[in-house]
């Protein structure tokens, strides 16, 4: 029988691609708070969220918050673009600095590590899918889910 690796530890212990393919560890962001976002470009919350999620990076960011974005098109084809194109209407439109990283799945068989981990470590069981873009995850500076944020929610 094949012995199953353990779970991840912490968010700490992923690593992801970011919008540009390049692998990211995320024990990079160690010892920050970070805001964990699934984002659209094309959703009905995307101008009021892209505009609260970045006044709140310009005010932290130098404090030890990190803002990470990770674009989904699981909800109504609300992020169609490649991530090149995601990329260049994040930073253009918005001038956005926050980390973007590789389009993923937040929900079903393929749903992205992080995200099992993120809804995992917040419910303490499995299931408890996203139910629309811009669901926020506070994560704590030992790599813990410590809060879950709704959509429409400012960011904290």
């Amino acid at each position: 029988m094949a012995s199953l690796s353990p779970p991840p530890g912490s968010f700490y212990d992923f690593n992801v691609k970011d919008v540009k393919g390049n692998d990211v560890d995320l024990s990079i962001y160690k010892g920050k708070v970070l805001l964990v976002i699934n984002v659209a470009s094309k959703c009905g919350l995307t101008n009021s969220n892209y505009d609260e999620l970045n006044e709140l990076y310009r005010k932290y960011k130098d404090q030890g918050f990190e803002i990470l974005a990770f674009p989904c098109n699981q909800f109504g084809d609300q992020e169609p673009g490649s991530n090149k194109e995601i990329e260049d209407f994040v930073c253009t439109r918005f001038k956005s600095e926050f980390p973007i990283f590789d389009k993923i799945e937040v929900n079903g068989d393929n749903t992205a590590p992080v995200y099992k981990f993120l809804k995992e470590g917040m419910w303490g069981f499995f299931g408890d899918d996203i139910q629309w873009n811009f669901t926020k995850f506070l994560v704590d500076k030992e790599g813990e889910a410590s809060h879950r944020y709704y959509p429409s929610t400012p960011p904290p």
